[in-house]
């Protein structure tokens, strides 16, 4: 594959970010033109998986692009046309903010993996949602919402409530993001009572928002939760979860754990706090989405994400009871292909073990 024999070593000797920087400027350019989008859609976008329905909405396939890559909304019109079923943008604050000082992105080649401490860099909620409504991309979008690095926890709400309607327009879903590592304290509102005031909040707004649109129903609301919790943490999660609507969980975020990784501690230990994905994170993200199967009994639909680099990777996390998948790491070490690769990989595994659809397939292995 020539991306991963010769691109990848070629780019990997550059600073992360920049490499960031220059495939969002890449792909705007080369994949901009509605005569690129048509060509590489047509080649790459699979639906072999008939009608897939989520929380509401009709996924062309099971594959998505998670948060972080396309923070601004800038070139989901672009990253649509490499295959994926739907696109992540954000997170995005309700104010711009730079976020942490650089360099706070960094590899980890011999683990397949990223450490990163961006704190929710973004152009702000009002600024995304113009990008999107100028280059809108041909699949489902999701936005990502965060608190912004300088309101105090305590006054989270009304911050996501501004960023929440700033974007309700152009968004299919909005995901609640109160796990990323790299906002000080973001992670406190995981806490069953911070999170039923946010989570209740946030759906009153909704309420008020769908009585106004077209529509006249509520947008889908997310709620995105970190690999670092107990199981009666989780257990609480899901109770206020269900409790007040949420249309799923994604499962999960990065983790602060440094925990059996190839490269060496003082590495590791070098490059200092953020939250790290990749291969390392697999495992735990598929025992946190077995879990939240479990206990919901499959009723509660789970985008698994954390370690997604092939077919099988995304197969592990259906059959642990996950009924969408998205990948973020896997893009960077995988290439433009990647989403192609894993919805073709996927097709014939369902064949292979004797599943007529993918519905049939979520949770098999969960008892």
């Amino acid at each position: 594959m020539i991306y991963r024999s010769l691109l990848r070593p070629i780019l990997f000797r550059l600073p992360p970010e920049t490499i960031h920087e220059l495939a969002l400027h890449s792909l705007r350019f080369f994949l901009g033109s509605q005569t690129a989008r048509k060509f590489i859609t047509r080649r790459t976008t699979l639906s072999p998986f008939g009608r897939l329905e989520r929380f509401g909405l009709t996924f062309a396939n099971p594959v998505g692009l998670a948060a972080g890559f396309d923070k601004n909304g800038t070139t989901a019109q672009a990253l649509a046309a490499l295959g994926f079923g739907f696109i992540e943008v954000g997170s995005v604050t309700s104010h711009p903010q730079p976020g942490n000082p650089r360099p706070r992105l960094f590899r980890l080649p011999r683990d397949r993996a990223l450490i990163n401490r961006a704190g929710f860099n973004n152009c702000g909620a009002a600024q995304l949602a113009e990008n999107i409504r100028r280059h809108r991309p041909e699949c489902l979008l999701g936005v990502n919402i965060g608190k912004s690095r300088h309101i105090a926890i305590e006054d989270a709400i009304p911050d996501y409530l501004e960023s929440f309607a700033a974007v309700y327009d152009i968004a299919d879903y909005i995901a609640i993001n109160v796990s990323s590592p790299n906002t000080p304290k973001l992670r406190e509102l995981q806490r069953p009572e911070m999170l039923a005031e946010l989570l209740k909040s946030l759906q009153q707004r909704n309420d008020e928002l769908a009585r106004r649109s077209s529509r006249q129903q509520r947008k889908p609301l997310l709620l995105k939760i970190a690999p670092d919790l107990s199981e009666s943490e989780i257990e609480s999660i899901v109770e206020v979860a269900t409790r007040l609507q949420i249309a799923g969980l994604i499962a999960t975020n990065t983790t602060v754990s440094r925990a059996d990784l190839q490269t060496s501690p003082a590495e590791v230990g070098a490059y200092g706090e953020g939250g790290l994905s990749g291969a390392p994170l697999r495992h735990r993200s598929n025992e946190v989405i077995a879990l939240i199967h479990r206990l919901t009994r499959g009723g509660l639909p789970i985008i698994g994400v954390g370690g997604v680099f092939t077919a099988e990777d995304a197969w592990g996390k259906i059959c642990a009871g996950a009924s969408l998948i998205q990948l973020y790491t896997g893009f960077i070490y995988e290439g433009p292909g990647v989403a192609r690769r894993i919805n073709e990989g996927l097709a014939e595994i369902l064949k292979r073990e004797g599943f007529g659809s993918l519905d049939e397939a979520v949770g098999c292995r969960v008892k």
